[in-house]
């Protein structure tokens, strides 16, 4: 059976958070587990950024990488990197021909299963694995890692979490193991307690990035846009130091090289976003600013999921934007364009719901002034954010279908 005929049949049973269902998976594969040389990397936002500067600098010095990150944005094999490229097909259906017979694995287990049979055989250098969900119950959390880091964090996935930045953090640094490591971006105050706390608990060395890297020793050109990707960058370069990487001949050539799509990304007078909850609309309107957008000039092309703070993160962006064009995501659990321009009207926002993120794309361009700086954000899902990237011809690999994501009511 395919991999995504396995999926399509693990869709029932929801988010189930716990390890004890992977880890059965892993005894019964013969651990595969325990032959990847893991950074693992938690964080409510920046981490896949985080994990995309990792690979792109470890492949820079000549070493081996992989990496696995969700959600995708088109296709499932954005999740399983392997030497800079995504895994193909038939080498993700080996693996899933592979797994136990199980009736009870979710959709993110399977994954995981697969990714680390994929890594196991192939052997990199290292691999570079971002959490699912949180990250003491998150499947990715039964790796024995070379190093932990742990992003910026904020309100999101409150209700599985805890409704607290403490809380969450909490859960985070739930990957912190005896004796590893541990690499925290900057912080609040009390997060940074948090995770301090929890690694002199655990014996794991700790390194807070801003003391351990500077902005200036990022190399110009890094590709990514923003000063919280200026910060994700300092981040990695902590880890990068922290496990002797940076050192090597061409390692700081990576930053230039990384590719990240849909995070503030530029496509002509477009930017396209995957910004979904408060701290992620903040650090983008940060970028906004910086990037010269002035107030009130955007047309704003929008769809959300449904368990988003959506009014709240409209509400930050509503200074940049004069009106808004509310649209469905490609997603179960997305809200209709109608609901999407209700909230938009609610904070503000003039707005008209429309019947396709194509046509919603041609009517923003359409409204353009022809200023040189961004006349329209796409923002609010990064499914919607690979949907776009997809209908503008910006999508950097095969865009031959859409995969569909997994669902995450608990069950």
């Amino acid at each position: 059976m395919k991999l995504l005929d396995i999926l399509d049949e693990s869709r029932r049973f929801g988010i189930k958070p716990g390890l004890d269902a992977i880890r059965g998976a892993f005894a019964a594969l013969g651990n595969p587990e325990r032959r990847v040389r893991a950074i693992h990397v938690a964080g409510t936002n920046g981490k896949g950024a985080v994990c995309a500067t990792l690979d792109a600098c470890i492949r820079a010095s000549g070493l081996r990488a992989g990496r696995y990150t969700s959600p995708h944005l088109v296709r499932l094999n954005e999740r399983f990197f392997l030497d800079g490229k995504p895994v193909a097909d038939a080498a993700l259906d080996r693996a899933a021909a592979r797994l136990p017979p199980s009736d009870s694995l979710t959709y993110f287990e399977i994954l995981t299963a697969v990714a680390f049979l994929v890594y196991a055989e192939a052997m990199p250098d290292y691999v570079v694995l971002e959490t699912g969900l949180g990250g003491r119950l998150d499947a990715t959390n039964a790796c024995s890692p070379v190093l932990t880091v742990i992003t910026r964090i904020g309100l999101d996935h409150c209700d599985l979490l805890g409704d607290t930045v403490e809380k969450i953090a909490a859960e985070k640094a739930g990957i912190i193991k005896p004796g590893v490591p541990v690499v925290l971006g900057r912080n609040a105050p009390e997060v940074v307690e948090v995770v301090r706390s929890r690694a002199a608990e655990a014996g794991a060395p700790f390194v807070y990035a801003p003391d351990a890297a500077d902005e200036g020793e990022v190399p110009e050109g890094f590709s990514l846009r923003g000063s919280f990707n200026r910060e994700n960058a300092v981040t990695a370069l902590a880890a990068l130091k922290t496990l002797g990487i940076a050192d090597r001949p061409h390692a700081m050539d990576g930053f230039p090289r990384v590719v990240w799509p849909g995070r503030f990304q530029r496509v002509g007078g477009f930017v396209v976003d995957g910004a979904h909850n408060p701290p992620a609309a903040r650090a983008l309107a940060a970028a906004l600013g910086e990037d010269g957008v002035a107030a009130k000039s955007l047309t704003l092309v929008a769809g959300f999921c449904g368990d988003k703070d959506v009014c709240e993160t409209l509400r930050i962006l509503a200074p940049y934007v004069r009106r808004g064009i509310a649209v469905r995501t490609n997603n179960p659990r997305s809200l209709s364009a109608e609901d999407m321009r209700e909230r938009m009207e609610s904070v503000g926002i003039p707005a008209a719901a429309a019947p396709s993120l194509s046509g919603a794309i041609a009517s923003a361009a359409g409204l353009s002034s022809g200023a040189h700086a961004p006349h329209s954000l796409v923002c609010g899902s990064l499914f919607l954010a690979g949907e776009a990237l997809v209908a503008m011809g910006a999508y950097p690999w095969m865009a031959d279908r859409f995969d569909c994501s997994e669902t995450v009511s608990a069950r």
